[in-house]
């Protein structure tokens, strides 16, 4: 049990349940768009993410040279394969997805090194977190794989991006409500500024807004509005049962899931 719970902890922790969630949702991407498996980019996203919130987390301890665990170091190990994978397959992509990964790359070094004097690194700004993660997600997970094929950016390209957009809030905000407690009072999340009962109903309006930006494609597609209310109101469970005294792995492991059931949700519809 011990070891099984050791594994649970790199597979959690050392961000790889969240790259899936990452590669879940620029799979869905490349099947709204109709195109093919792409390996390259499957594992630049999937290994960019890795590497991405590996480094976020951990960097720190080592940039101030503090005492890391024999675990931390299995998470480094990891993060220095990942990174070198996503390299690779970063040149491998095509010149406008470079240039867009290079984008959302420099946002992730913002968002984690304090670059500016006298400043703290943008993950700590007041009331920016939130949109920042869900810009990388959104960019990462439905424009890269789009450019990388060479497919215009159409209304319906925007469309999905921002429906991926406030999707990722969704989920963050859920995270804030379980983090509340924890979070520090000046970072003044959405839970510490309007309260978790009002955070919750701000989710159910997001959720709404998300399931009605599919009646705004040029072609609609019922099966999709279909998987579409499934994922709406598993969502709204989460949302609806999240509190400050949940743990963490209700987040962690479960929220970090609903794009991964969402992909799941919509291979097996596809198949009717």
């Amino acid at each position: 049990m011990k070891a099984l719970r050791r594994l649970l902890g790199i597979y959690i922790h050392g961000s790889i349940h969240v790259a899936f969630a990452v590669l879940a949702l620029t799979l869905m991407t490349l099947h709204m768009f109709a195109l093919p498996f792409d390996f390259v980019i499957a594992c630049f996203a999937f290994c960019g993410t890795v590497a991405g919130y590996n480094f976020v987390k951990y960097e720190s301890l080592f940039r101030h040279r503090k005492p890391v665990s024999t675990q931390v170091k299995w998470y480094a190990f990891i993060t220095f394969v990942t990174g070198i994978a996503a390299g690779i397959c970063f040149l491998q992509l095509t010149r406008p997805a470079q240039l867009w990964g290079l984008f959302f790359f420099g946002l992730t070094l913002l968002y984690t090194v304090p670059f500016f004097p006298n400043r703290k690194n943008m993950r700590n700004w007041t009331g920016i977190k939130i949109y920042m993660v869900a810009l990388c997600w959104a960019g990462i997970t439905t424009l890269l794989p789009l450019l990388n094929a060479g497919v215009a950016i159409t209304h319906d390209v925007l469309l999905k991006f921002v429906q991926r957009f406030v999707l990722v809030i969704i989920l963050i905000l859920i995270f804030e409500i379980i983090d509340s407690k924890e979070d520090d009072p000046l970072l003044k999340t959405v839970p510490q500024r309007i309260g978790v009962r009002n955070t919750k109903k701000v989710n159910i309006i997001l959720l709404i807004l998300f399931y009605c930006l599919e009646f705004f494609k040029s072609e609609v597609d019922v099966k999709q509005l279909a998987v579409n209310v499934v994922l709406v109101l598993a969502t709204a469970l989460f949302t609806f049962f999240a509190t400050p005294e949940r743990p963490k792995y209700y987040t962690l492991f479960w929220v970090e899931s609903i794009p991964i059931f969402w992909l799941g949700l919509v291979l097996l519809v596809s198949h009717f």
